[in-house]
């Protein structure tokens, strides 16, 4: 598949990128190149192959689940204009 200038000058146009008549000769080249890479990698036969997250079968880290800040909740609430049963009250704002 190959761009005409038509097309390169209304892909920038949606795209909202200012391509001077100089330069869709250039863009055009480049994008037919991208295009072209997709269609060999759709020629490729996938067929049986598993879809990979990661191209190296790799595992995170994890790290022990612990609570390492204190639990400040009264201090916040006590500062706080309105607080009924441990809940925050904020005036209503849409009726």
């Amino acid at each position: 598949m190959s761009l005409t200038h038509e097309d390169v000058a209304r892909i920038a146009r949606l795209s909202r990128i200012a391509v001077t008549d100089a330069e869709i000769e250039a863009v055009g080249k480049q994008l037919n190149n991208i295009l072209g890479l997709i269609e060999q990698m759709q020629a490729v036969d996938t067929d049986g192959i598993e879809p990979m997250a990661h191209p190296q079968d790799v595992s995170l880290r994890l790290r022990d689940d612990v609570v390492t800040e204190p639990n400040r909740r009264e201090a916040c609430q006590a500062v706080a204009p309105q607080v009924e049963k441990g809940l925050f009250l904020v005036p209503k704002v849409i009726e």
